[in-house]
């Protein structure tokens, strides 16, 4: 794994975050298909590309994990801190 890369996919209804050794499980809207492309990363802020059953392109999504971690009693600040760009897995 690439120092300072995260990576996200989904899988069964969640999405997943994963950096370090830390895997992140969330659920994901009930018709995505797959993401396919990240945009932007921004300290927690992740804007992306989502694939879903409904529709035949690719739609922007926003996902903030600032208090998906905070939920989990991650400490934001330190864990994002290292995390220089975010990958797609298995797009």
């Amino acid at each position: 794994m690439a120092a300072g890369c995260a990576f996200l996919s989904n899988k069964d209804k969640f999405t997943v975050f994963r950096y370090g050794k830390y895997t992140i499980r969330f659920r994901a809207p009930y018709s995505l298909e797959k993401y396919t492309d990240i945009k932007e990363w921004d300290a927690g802020y992740l804007v992306v590309m989502a694939k879903y059953s409904h529709r035949e392109e690719s739609e922007e999504e926003y996902i903030d994990l600032v208090p998906i971690l905070e939920n989990l009693y991650i400490q934001p600040e330190n864990f994002l801190k290292s995390i220089k760009e975010v990958r797609i897995e298995n797009a």
